[in-house]
């Protein structure tokens, strides 16, 4: 038997081909196809999925399933219920579409929920079963996994770590029209926001002056002992883990993964992250590891199989 992971992106459709031992046996994408609506992306991603399956000979009967990614709240029933607007898509129930081309059983989640399931199933999470795997990207996502399972809370948008709010005095607005949001400090937008921030208010020496920064300058920068960079990464790693000592609170996990762009840095990310989260956290929940995430761009499709699979 065999499973097919989705990951829906805004630029491309990754997908993968998966045999029931979690082995992939092949990965590729296509062109996220947005125009009218983004009318033609499942269609398009049926289609691939069938090619593919004509290529290697795979039976519809051999099929046990597709999982799916798409960036939006999804339902329980793979209902994308606010739509997703960088697709163009408004409110739909992907499983219905995809069974319009291809009969085969089809779970659907959000992109960040499903990155977390692939990273428990195959990668830095693996072995544990209470996860908060956390991205920092462009912005800040999450995804929660509680003995094993996806919490994806009443609307789908369980997991959103990002827009926790932690200070009160911010003058900006988050993506979300909010202020003071997590995501304003710890993305990479975020880190170089406060790299920004700290360079204007003296005119201490640092090899971050004169120069467009971004959150790789900023750690390379610290890696080469510069004072300013350290203040900016110790202040990335309060707010970081004062965020993630309110989840554990919550949720209480075993792990906590870190992946996205920012997570190139490395072990010296979570030097920064783990003192802070310990300042905060609420003694019996203190116990929580950090990882580094390993799957990088495929954490999707993994996951995405993970649904089916798992």
């Amino acid at each position: 038997m065999y499973a097919f992971g989705v990951d829906i992106g805004g630029t491309t459709v990754k997908l993968g081909l998966f045999d029931e031992t979690a082995k992939v046996l092949d990965k590729w994408e296509i062109p996220t196809r947005k125009e009218n609506g983004g009318e033609a992306i499942l269609p398009d991603v049926a289609k691939s999925i069938l090619s593919k399956m004509e290529e290697k000979g795979i039976a519809l009967g051999e099929v046990k399933g597709i999982g799916v990614g798409a960036p939006g709240a999804v339902d329980d029933e793979g209902t994308m219920v606010g739509g997703a607007v960088n697709l163009g898509w408004g409110v739909l129930n992907i499983p219905e579409i995809l069974h319009q081309y291809i009969d085969v059983p089809v779970k659907a989640n959000n992109d960040a929920n499903v990155a977390a399931m692939g990273e428990l199933w195959q990668g830095g999470g693996k072995g544990y079963s209470n996860m908060v795997a956390v991205t920092l990207g462009t912005g800040v996502g999450g995804g929660i996994i509680i003995n094993g399972k996806i919490l994806s809370g009443a609307t789908g948008a369980g997991g959103e770590i990002g827009h926790i709010h932690l200070e009160d005095d911010e003058t900006e607005c988050c993506g979300c029209k909010k202020k003071g949001c997590l995501e304003q400090y710890a993305s990479a937008t975020g880190i170089a926001r406060l790299a920004r921030r700290r360079l204007a208010k003296d005119d201490a020496p640092s090899c971050l002056r004169g120069r467009e920064n971004s959150a790789k300058t900023v750690f390379d920068a610290v890696k080469a002992g510069d004072a300013v960079a350290i203040e900016i990464a110790e202040q990335f790693g309060d707010y970081l883990g004062k965020g993630l000592a309110a989840v554990a609170a919550v949720v209480n996990p075993e792990v906590f993964v870190i992946g996205g762009g920012v997570s190139k840095a490395g072990e010296i990310l979570l030097s920064f992250v783990e003192p802070a989260f310990q300042k905060y956290v609420f003694y019996p929940c203190g116990k929580a590891q950090f990882k580094l995430a390993t799957l990088g761009n495929d954490a999707g499709i993994y996951g995405a199989a993970a649904l089916i699979l798992k």
